[in-house]
């Protein structure tokens, strides 16, 4: 099976490589630094086609897990968006999101990964494995105990795509659970009335060969870019599922407002600082956000399944500590994204946490740019 071939490969060696991994604790200096942790590269991927967009291999930063998280494993794939035609995918071979001869040879662990547990409470000892995103095409191109896979943006849709598929991957009695941060990409039309995305998904699809690899479930019901599409696929994902996800995903909305879109600027001045919309474009910005809560309506329903939509203009907010776990952290009725995370993965409570309407919360970290 080629669908996955580079998640499935890399997570099969990282389980089987953890035992005696050389890994930095820490760096010098009195004040608290995240974790540097080392890129290592999968040279067996080559022979197995489990390769980057020019052909090098696959690559991962692994830190090992300790204590009662020895046997649990905590997967996030990278995010980085994707390329859709010749000339972007030829222009990622020369970047790190198509090529591990561009990999930073070593990355901070933060947020969602950090090995601090007044930062990461309930998964900082566990074994967590960062995939290097480099196919461009959400993990889905041609090339015991517990177990979490996690991704955001191109990852979160790719944690989307391919949960049951991870599951499938480890023992049936691994307790096995997905987390979406900011994948919840929706097929709605931009200012001007176009269904941009899903011109450029179809590019992606076709560029990447993807339909293969994409859920047979779903492609037996409609079209490959149909199904590149979250909200056409949280109805047949089996496993237990979390969505994190900003109702004003800054990515999504600079995508519905970009240039094409937008050639009088009409958008320029509201899409950097929202306190300057007007209220045809905070009408707007709302319906985008009815249009993310109808898409997850019936995963809801789901008892397995949480989620956490806040109102904030924010993308990824499970990879930073300051969003992740914190202090100021953005908050749902007084319970944090780590929290609700926790409580959810291990049962403690049910998490279908909603947000009301912007500009109602005060906790948001909203960021400037994508």
């Amino acid at each position: 099976m080629k669908a996955f071939r580079v998640v499935g490969l890399l997570v099969l060696v990282v389980v089987r490589c953890v035992q005696g991994y050389d890994y930095l604790d820490g760096v010098n200096g009195s004040a608290p630094q995240p974790l540097l942790v080392d890129l290592t590269l999968i040279r067996s991927a080559t022979e197995n086609g489990a390769v980057c967009l020019d052909g090098t291999p696959g690559a991962y930063h692994l830190h090992p897990g300790s204590g009662s998280g020895a046997n649990s494993w905590l997967v996030e794939l990278e995010g980085g968006g994707w390329c859709n035609d010749i000339s972007s995918c030829v222009y990622r071979k020369t970047t790190s999101r198509g090529s591990s001869n561009y990999m930073e040879k070593q990355i901070p662990f933060t947020g969602i990964l950090s090995n601090k547990p007044e930062e990461n409470p309930d998964f900082y000892n566990w074994n967590r494995v960062r995939i290097c995103y480099c196919d461009g095409a959400s993990f889905a191109g041609e090339g015991y105990n517990e177990a979490f896979l996690t991704g955001c943006s191109a990852g979160g849709l790719a944690s989307i795509l391919h949960c049951d598929e991870f599951r499938a991957l480890l023992p049936g009695n691994t307790n096995v659970k997905c987390l979406a941060d900011a994948g919840l990409f929706l097929d709605v039309t931009d200012v001007a009335g176009v269904r941009s995305l899903r011109s450029f998904y179809e590019g992606v699809v076709t560029m990447q060969g993807v339909a293969k690899n994409l859920p047979g479930s779903c492609t037996a019901k409609m079209d490959a870019t149909s199904c590149f599409f979250p909200q056409n696929l949280l109805s047949i994902i089996q496993t237990p599922t979390f969505l994190l996800n900003a109702a004003y995903d800054v990515c999504q909305i600079r995508s519905l407002t970009s240039e094409n879109a937008d050639p009088k600027g009409y958008w320029k001045a509201c899409k950097y600082n929202y306190s300057e919309c007007n209220e045809d474009q905070i009408n707007f910005l709302q319906g985008l956000r009815n249009q993310m809560l109808d898409a997850t309506k019936g995963f809801s329903n789901s008892k397995q399944n949480g989620l956490f939509i806040n109102s904030c203009f924010a993308h990824c907010q499970s990879e930073t500590q300051d969003t992740w776990y914190g202090d100021n952290s953005p908050t749902i009725q007084n319970k944090g994204i780590a929290k609700s995370v926790g409580d959810w993965y291990f049962d403690r409570a049910e998490v279908k946490a909603i947000d009301c309407p912007y500009p109602c919360d005060k906790t948001c970290h909203n960021p400037v740019s994508c």
